[in-house]
């Protein structure tokens, strides 16, 4: 186990060696930020002066070797937009971002779980048919329309939870519906086929012919040893999370990573895009590495040798 996760701890130079390299080819691409950050009326001369003073008119490699060295000491430069460092501002955005991705992934939990196991109980029946139905179809609903459903139904008619902004629980209650939904639909299919899975095996008509109880039966021995692809589906979400949230925050106006990376790239902010996903991607790296530890809590047969 030591040896995997020092493995997989070298293993993260490169990967985030690789999107530095594309993150900044695609902020070297996107246009001249001078552009944005000195009124139209500005002269040929003031660009060229602010140009300079940002190293914009030095050569491809000799920028990214700048900004490789300036990234090992944690300086990604300063928002425009803003006037502070970016680095900063990105954390001070995450806890936000952090509360609607727990939220999320509660309420996905608390639906996927009951409707994946009693889907699975009820194999082919019109209850099953249902619950399957109804995951395909929260996985197809877009992030930004049944947000918007969730707001007209929900805010403006019956004027239940705030529109948007961040303050209390209130606020987050409608977010994380729409961003828990896509996730729920993913874990209850998974649940359910992997609960079948498990159902069918010896050890548990074993259980059943002992007298074990059905509830034993289904969350002692059966959900228990079905949590694997469940935990590993919950590694991948955090992915969704982080994109789900871009679309989610900017339609309710919640204050954290996701709305201020599309007005970074909006307003091509590249210091403030290039620290934001530099986090994004250590944060999924980290989530990925956790999730396999948690593999070896659940099954200490899995040998990572």
């Amino acid at each position: 186990m030591k040896k995997y996760l020092l493995r997989r701890f070298l293993q993260i130079i490169p990967v985030l060696f690789i999107i530095t390299f594309v993150v900044f080819v695609l902020v070297y691409l996107a246009g001249d930020p001078v552009s944005l950050m000195l009124p139209e009326d500005a002269s040929e001369a003031d660009r060229e002066a602010l140009r300079e003073a940002l190293g914009l008119n030095e050569p491809f490699v000799y920028q990214y070797f700048h900004f490789i060295g300036d990234l090992i000491t944690g300086n990604f430069g300063t928002s425009f937009r803003y006037n502070q460092e970016a680095l900063p501002l990105v954390l001070e955005r995450l806890p936000a971002t952090f509360e609607l991705a727990a939220a999320s992934m509660l309420v996905a939990i608390i639906i996927a779980i009951p409707l994946g196991i009693y889907s699975a109980k009820k194999r082919n029946s019109f209850i099953d048919l249902f619950i399957t139905g109804g995951s395909v179809l929260g996985k197809a609903m877009p992030n930004f329309w049944l947000g918007i459903m969730l707001i007209l139904l929900l805010s403006v008619n019956y004027q239940l939870f705030p529109v948007s902004g961040r303050g209390s629980v209130m606020h987050m209650v409608l977010p994380a519906i729409t961003l828990g939904t896509g996730i729920a639909a993913e874990m209850t299919r998974l649940i359910r086929s992997s609960m079948l899975e498990i159902l069918n095996q010896d050890y548990i008509r074993t259980a059943k012919s002992k007298g074990a109880s059905e509830m034993s039966v289904v969350f002692k021995h059966a959900f228990r040893n079905s949590l694997i692809p469940v935990v590993t589906i919950m590694g991948l979400q955090v992915s969704h999370l982080v994109s789900g949230a871009l679309i989610t925050e900017t339609v309710f106006s919640w204050p954290g990573l996701g709305l201020l990376l599309v007005q970074a790239v909006n307003g091509r902010d590249m210091a403030v895009v290039q620290a934001a996903v530099f986090v994004i991607a250590i944060l999924v790296i980290v989530v990925n590495l956790i999730t396999d530890i948690v593999y070896r809590v659940l099954d200490p047969r899995i040998n990572y040798s």
